[in-house]
């Protein structure tokens, strides 16, 4: 093992102090972070006729039971980033919402709890899971 020199002028005081500074700081940084994150007590809410037109017309689709285009559409949706209100497995779908230009599934989605034809209530992200919107019909 290697033997560093002593810093000069540095008391091993001032370097504790320094250390623990550091550890505050990047504390502080991880709770920010998390507490950025949309919880299920505060999503945001937005109107059916504010979504982009690619996301009312799945909407719509899922009143009907489909026909969707992707075959992942109406899988089930694990809710791991538990942004959404804790419900037992299974309750939630997700459905694809089409981004122009792209073309893969992109990172917006609705995901769907409840009745398959009749959810109790339908979110819309924009970025992949990373946040959530409570659709208003």
């Amino acid at each position: 093992m290697t033997d560093f020199p002593p810093m000069a002028g540095v008391s091993r005081w001032h370097r504790n102090l320094r250390g623990i500074a550091l550890l505050l700081l990047l504390a502080a940084g991880i709770a920010f972070t998390a507490s950025a994150r949309t919880t299920p007590q505060a999503l945001a809410e937005v109107a059916l006729a504010d979504l982009p037109k690619e996301a009312q017309d799945v909407h719509a689709l899922v009143g009907k039971g489909g026909p969707f285009a992707f075959d992942r559409d109406g899988v089930v949706f694990g809710n791991r980033e538990e942004l959404l209100p804790a419900k037992p497995r299974g309750y939630y779908h997700e459905y694809t919402v089409r981004t122009p230009g792209v073309k893969s599934r992109g990172g917006r989605r609705l995901v769907c709890g409840g009745p398959a034809k009749a959810p109790d209530a339908c979110y819309y992200t924009d970025d992949h899971y990373r946040s959530f919107r409570k659709i208003r019909p």
